[in-house]
């Protein structure tokens, strides 16, 4: 972090060498992503296991905001399906396990199940409402892989299209979002296999 003449403060200019080019990279503060965080946690934490307690994406799930509101696409009775509140690409899912485990091999059998055929489910789900390409697939185990919530592993499920990666993306480090997560939200919905009910819960 510097100062520029007038005090405030800017990001650094990085630069990593790709053959014999140094390609710059600027670094854009976003603080106003920890309002997402503040959010959810706003009610304050319970040491007893009420809904303001455990990992990020438990109180999400347990909120009593509308699925609407939080963008939870599907409940099933161990796993759930949320939108990234931060996407790569419009209609960036993640499908979570219901309670918070840090990986694979902590789920239960039924769980294991559930989140393998539900990840399927959001493929299929991705392609008929964004007419998608192609969808990438994956999940960061542990911070040192990436993993910015961790204590929750959680099922990555990104659409992707021929030339995503645009002028914007490529000149300005930007992505360019055309569908807002209310829209992505009622499109996943309407495109699910089994239409979920009004609550969200399986139809």
């Amino acid at each position: 972090m510097t100062s520029s003449p007038s005090g405030e403060q800017t990001g650094e200019q990085t630069g990593e060498r790709t053959g014999e080019r140094i390609v710059s990279l600027d670094h854009l503060w976003a603080t106003w992503r920890s309002q997402y965080v503040n959010e959810a946690v706003s009610a304050g934490h319970s040491p007893t296991g009420g809904p303001d307690h455990g990992s990020l994406f438990e109180r999400i799930l347990r909120s009593s905001a509308p699925d609407g509101s939080t963008h939870i696409v599907r409940r099933g009775p161990t796993c759930f399906v949320l939108l990234n509140r931060f996407p790569y690409t419009s209609g960036h899912l993640m499908v979570l396990p219901n309670r918070a485990v840090p990986d694979l091999g902590d789920l239960t059998g039924a769980e294991h199940e559930e989140l393998w055929s539900t990840v399927r489910d959001a493929v299929g789900a991705l392609r008929r409402a964004f007419d998608c390409d192609a969808v990438n697939v994956g999940l960061n185990l542990g911070r040192a892989a990436g993993g910015s919530q961790s204590d929750h592993l959680h099922v990555h499920c990104v659409p992707r299209w021929e030339g995503d990666a645009n002028f914007m993306t490529v000149a300005a480090g930007t992505r360019v979002l055309p569908v807002s997560l209310d829209e992505a939200w009622e499109r996943l919905r309407a495109a699910w296999p089994t239409p979920p009910g009004p609550d969200g819960t399986p139809g």
